[in-house]
């Protein structure tokens, strides 16, 4: 065979042969998709079809399925006397948690980015908090709050303070156990944002004559503003489903003025109403909100970012 030939030949097999190999490259990597795809059909997709399912029908907590029931299940949820104070509630929280754990996570990443000594020590221990878990975090600051047990029993039996005796005292307690334990997180992630940012602007800026606070303002924040659009996305998103902390703090108390709308929903599942189809109502109703409030911030911090 001569050696054109045999170019052309090996030429031809070549070409054959690559759309075969990308053939079986896709099915390898479909291979390896596959345990995290049933694992999100299992326990995202199939589970939300069901809730979907459940809002619309009759179904009592323990009977099951009686029927069609669309749209009185969202109308009973909407009427139900707790729930305008319990959305009122959750977005007064999620206000006051987001400014402070934003506010609070850039700032101490802006910390322990500059200090040089105890650099280590400082990033372990505003981190440390984050590897308790919520429900123990919460047991935790539950007995340091106790007017019983506690450490401060003592100064609020004599002065007759209660960190958990009145809405707003309830609120602020149980949002600086947030702060304590997810600060350090944010942190974190404010610092990976922080060190993503080239040195040499800063000091670009610091030859021209910037101070700290134009620095910080022109340049740190713009450049930092897809690590806040996650950070916000994250503790809006967390906020508006908080429910361990609340429901072993307070309970919902002081007169159901501290129940969010997470604890309504379980509330209305497995104490009061014992109805998943109006809870199930309920959570598809809270599930197109943080759609939309998620849709509304990324939107707001692409266009920020545009301008």
């Amino acid at each position: 065979m001569s050696a054109p030939a045999a170019l052309a030949r090996a030429n031809r097999t070549g070409t054959a042969a690559g759309p075969r190999r990308h053939r079986r490259r896709s099915w390898v990597g479909g291979l390896y998709a596959l345990p995290n795809a049933v694992f999100l059909v299992g326990l995202f997709v199939l589970p939300l079809l069901l809730v979907v399912q459940m809002s619309a029908s009759k179904w009592p907590l323990l009977a099951g399925n009686q029927g069609w029931n669309f749209p009185a299940n969202y109308v009973k949820a909407v009427n139900h006397r707790l729930f305008a104070d319990s959305v009122v509630f959750t977005l007064k929280y999620t206000v006051l948690a987001t400014v402070l754990l934003i506010g609070i996570g850039l700032g101490l990443g802006l910390l322990v980015q500059e200090t040089s000594r105890w650099k280590g020590f400082l990033r372990t221990s505003f981190l440390l908090p984050s590897a308790l878990g919520l429900a123990s975090a919460s047991l935790l600051f539950y007995v340091l709050y106790s007017p019983i047990a506690g450490p401060f029993a003592d100064v609020m039996q004599r002065t007759g303070f209660s960190f958990l005796g009145t809405p707003n005292a309830a609120l602020l307690s149980t949002t600086f156990l947030i702060v304590w334990r997810f600060a350090g997180f944010y942190m974190l992630l404010m610092l990976v944002g922080l060190q993503g940012i080239p040195m040499d602007v800063f000091e670009s800026a610091r030859v021209d004559g910037a101070s700290r606070w134009q620095v910080f303002r022109f340049i740190t924040i713009p450049l930092l503003r897809p690590t806040l659009a996650l950070t916000t996305v994250m503790c809006v998103t967390g906020s508006l489903l908080a429910f361990e902390q609340f429901y072993i703090l307070t309970k919902g108390g002081p007169d159901n003025s501290t129940i969010t709308v997470v604890e309504l929903i379980y509330s209305m599942a497995f104490q009061g109403m014992n109805d998943l189809g109006v809870a199930g109502a309920l959570s598809v109703i809270v599930l197109l909100a943080l759609v939309a409030i998620n849709v509304v911030q990324l939107r707001a911090f692409n266009t920020g970012g545009d301008e």
